[in-house]
This record gives C-alpha cells, structure tokens and sequence, in this order.
C-alpha cells in the first residue's frame, strides 16, 4: 500500500472512531465513557485504537493539540510592526480554517463537562504558549522583565481571550459559526487592550 493510501486510510479510520466517541461522549459523558465502548462502537479492537490514539483524550485534542504552529506560521506572517493584539487575533483566525463548527461546539460542551477534558485543554494551551510566546516577545518591547515573561503573559491572555469568547459563544448555542466565534474573540482582545 503506498504512503498516501496508508495516510488516507488512517485518516479516514481516524474519522470514523472520532465520530463513534464523540456520539458516546455527548450521550454519556466523557469520564463515563471507557475505551471499550469506544472501540465496540467504532468496530475496531482496543490495540487498534492505541495506535491511532495514545490517549481517550487524544481523540477529542488530537488534531487541535498540533495546530500550534499552525497559529504560529499565521503570527509569522503578519508584518512585524501591527500591534501584537491586531496580531494575534489575525493569527487565531487560522483556527477557523482548520476546524469544524459542528465539531468545534461539541468539544467545547464536552470540555465545560468534564474535568479531565479541562486538565488537557489546559495542556494544550500550554503547548501553544510554549510554540507562540517566543515570536510575541520578539515582536514586543520587554523592558527589564525577564526573558520569557512578557510573551508568555500576552500569549496566556491572549488564550484566556479565546477561551471567553468560545464559552460565550457555546451559551449562545454556538450561533452564527466560528464567524461568530471570531467575532467575540475580537471584541475579549479589545476589553483586554482597553483594561
């Protein structure tokens, strides 16, 4: 089988357990949904499933986890001298080429239900702050803060920002799709720029 095959296959299968768990996760929850459910309604067997996921998280972060220097190739290609806010939410704005709204809003509820979702939603953050807050600090004047700080700060508030303005929009029931999203993420980063 060539290497495209292989990847599509992957990738399709991928799909098809990602929808199967995600059905589960909606109707049971996710801390109360096992491997083996997973697995059963998805037809796969549970070595089959660790090779695609390491994790029961993985399968609702996965793709999510990695779109870390996705946003930093975006905030690279701003030009050097916008205002980093105007930046990063220029940069953010990727996200929604990469994610379905549908999708999007159901890892959002599970994530508001579920604290081990919350743990690794964090972590994902973290990975992104590592990714991006170098190419912030580069961007900005830091003054006498140590290294590192001041763009570690401006990424975690940016974070904070994005993660307001999708609570706000899944209590709206996630209307008007990640354009609405974008929207409110916009308007979190202009209270913080005004604060």
């Amino acid at each position: 089988m060539s290497d495209r095959l292989w990847d599509r296959t992957r990738r399709r299968v991928q799909e098809e357990v990602v929808d199967a768990a995600l059905a589960l996760f909606l109707e049971h929850g996710f801390d109360e949904t096992t491997v083996d459910q997973v697995v059963a309604a998805a037809g796969i067997s549970r070595r089959s499933f660790f090779r695609y996921f390491g994790t029961k998280e993985d399968i609702v972060f996965g793709d999510l986890a990695e779109l870390g220097p996705v946003i930093l190739e975006a905030l690279r290609e701003r030009p050097d001298d916008e205002p980093i806010w105007d930046a990063l939410e220029q940069a953010f704005g990727v996200l929604a080429t990469q994610v379905n709204p549908e999708r999007g809003a159901m890892i959002g509820r599970l994530v508001a239900t579920s604290p081990a979702l919350r743990a690794a939603h964090l972590e994902k953050h973290l990975r992104w702050q590592e990714v991006l807050a170098p190419e912030v600090e580069r961007r900005v004047s830091t003054g006498d803060a140590p290294r590192g700080l001041v763009g570690e700060a401006i990424v975690a508030t940016a974070l904070a920002c994005l993660d307001a303005a999708s609570t706000a929009w899944l209590r709206e029931g996630g209307e008007g799709g990640l354009d609405e999203l974008r929207r409110l993420t916009r308007l979190a980063l202009a209270a913080v720029r005004k604060g």
